[in-house]
């Protein structure tokens, strides 16, 4: 069963229908037993740093999230979800994330044309051929996004696909259990339906 965190945050509709397209045994809950009895964690997020980090932690949904991903079990971040991974964001600068992933969120500071948010389909590159959620992927392959800020991790090994919007940022880490797309697989059509689907087929 597949757990979508529910903080009052995420695109859950979307996400939910994309799973289940894909096989997926789905719970949207914000009850920290559920938990427990998932196998898998979905993290989505669509608004600000600060407000979804207060949310978690009004719903003592933090503890049950950090138990269960040290558990080993496989935790998906969508958008701000996945930023939320991280240990600080400039949207939100006295605000802590969750600290899975060593690094920061920037937003972006483009000298060029080039518009904030970055909103529509862009491509992933530069794949880390290991990644389970990038099986039967194709590098250069188009996905949406819809985003002011990315996630740039201290450590390079956790980049599993690259994008480029004026500066070359990670889309999508993975570190062990956890995996983290900054762009909206639900929204992605073909290719991010097979993201979902090799997530739900982990």
């Amino acid at each position: 069963m597949i757990l979508i965190i529910d903080y009052g945050m995420g695109n859950i509709h979307s996400v939910q229908k994309a799973l289940e397209n894909q096989g997926g045994e789905v719970l949207v809950s914000d009850k920290p037993d559920d938990f427990r009895k998932a196998d898998k964690l979905v993290l989505p997020g669509v608004g600000a740093f600060g407000d979804a980090m207060r949310e978690l932690h009004k719903r003592r949904l933090i503890a049950p999230l950090l138990e269960e991903t040290r558990n080993k079990k496989p935790l998906l971040g969508i958008c701000l979800g996945l930023q939320l991974f991280f240990e600080a964001s400039e949207e939100s600068k006295d605000v802590k994330g969750l600290g899975l992933m060593k690094g920061r969120v920037k937003k972006f500071n483009i000298s060029s044309d080039l518009k904030v948010p970055h909103i529509g389909w862009n491509q992933i590159f530069d794949f880390n051929p290991a990644c389970p959620l990038l099986k039967d992927i194709e590098s250069s392959a188009f996905v949406y996004f819809c985003h002011s800020y990315y996630p740039a991790p201290a450590e390079k090994s956790v980049c599993a696909a690259m994008t480029e919007y004026g500066i070359k940022f990670a889309s999508l880490v993975w570190k062990d259990n956890i995996f983290g797309v900054q762009f909206h697989p639900e929204k992605s059509q073909k290719v991010g339906l097979k993201i979902i689907k090799n997530f739900v087929e982990l």
